[in-house]
């Protein structure tokens, strides 16, 4: 989270002041995290449960999250375009994927994909 403290009023400084004092007030009044696992996960083996039963995930115990992938799937490189619309040179497509409409446009005209390949 970045603020940028020159773009504030005095009035939005104060505010933002004493919102920070009250967080740090509440941060300050809990318990350390660690010890509230011990205590949840004594309490639910005392009557009989285990933490996954109750929460239904292993996070719940303290393991530490997995990370999410920032990509599904493989990871494929960049590709260079192998077709080209003539009215537009900005419009192009890699030949992956859905089609683009513009070529899908030409298409259903009755022209032929190959008609807009990029020679090399």
């Amino acid at each position: 989270m970045t603020i940028d403290l020159n773009a504030l009023s005095q009035k939005e400084l104060n505010a933002l002041i004493t919102q920070a004092k009250k967080r740090k007030t509440t941060l300050a009044k809990r318990k350390p995290i660690a010890s509230v696992r011990r205590k949840v996960t004594a309490l639910a083996k005392a009557e009989g449960y285990t933490v996954e039963e109750l929460f239904g995930s292993k996070r719940a115990t303290g393991a530490a999250p997995r990370a999410a992938s920032p990509r599904k799937g493989r990871k494929t490189g960049k590709v260079a375009p192998k077709y080209r619309d003539p009215a537009n040179s900005a419009n192009t497509w890699t030949g992956r994927g859905k089609q683009p409409r513009w070529l899908a446009a030409y298409t259903a005209e009755g022209r032929n994909a190959d008609d807009f390949l990029i020679v090399k």
